[in-house]
């Protein structure tokens, strides 16, 4: 177990450094989403809770649910606390409307940390040029799922699946099972005799 975290978290870093070093190569603006994605991405794939494919959906469909909560921020609701408070509570309803509505075959904390990624990595560009958000979600979003997807994608490959529950429970030790009886110590039954048969030479 030791091993496994200490090459899952030597992959992350290495991503990480990959990242920071050939996003501008790339045309990506990678260099400040390295960390953020790289690490939820493996968060995203160390937590072993449904299949990693539901948990890879989980986190894609947050992120989009916060990209359309950006959209909706800079077409209908104000630069302001208001419009952000808006936006936020909007974003947190349909995360849990997904989750809920799968049965809870996606598990909500994937939908937010994708949505947490999205705000991290873009909430200070819309702050500063919020006109420019067709131009600039589209790249910053590539970028924290390039990051994510890469952690995601070392930590699940290095990281040992749990054993299933049915695997876990033990048979119970063969010494608590009652030793056979030797044949020649089977249990034997007395009979009564009658007491008219022993009495019956008695009689006068």
């Amino acid at each position: 177990m030791q091993r496994s975290t200490l090459l899952c978290g030597a992959l992350l870093a290495v991503v990480a450094g990959l990242l920071c070093l050939v996003g501008e190569a790339l045309g990506l603006d990678t260099q400040h989403v390295a960390l953020v994605g790289g690490a939820l991405g493996g968060v995203v794939g160390l937590v072993q809770e449904r299949t990693p494919t539901q948990r890879a959906i989980g986190f894609l469909i947050g992120l989009f649910v916060a990209w359309l909560g950006f959209a909706v921020r800079a077409l209908y609701l104000p630069d302001a606390a208001s419009g952000r408070a808006i936006a936020a509570v909007a974003v947190v309803a349909v995360c849990v409307v997904f989750a809920a509505g799968s049965g809870n075959r996606i598990p909500l904390w994937t939908l937010l940390l994708g949505a947490a990624a999205m705000v991290a990595v873009y909430e200070e560009s819309y702050t500063a040029d919020s006109p420019a958000f067709l131009a600039q979600s589209p790249s910053a979003a590539t970028g924290v799922l390039l990051a994510a997807g890469i952690g995601f994608l070392a930590t699940s490959l290095q990281w040992p699946g749990r054993a299933p529950a049915t695997a876990r429970t033990e048979a119970p030790p063969a010494d608590d099972a009652p030793d056979p009886v030797p044949a020649n110590e089977a249990p034997t039954r007395e009979f009564a005799v009658p007491q008219s048969v022993g009495n019956e030479g008695e009689r006068p």
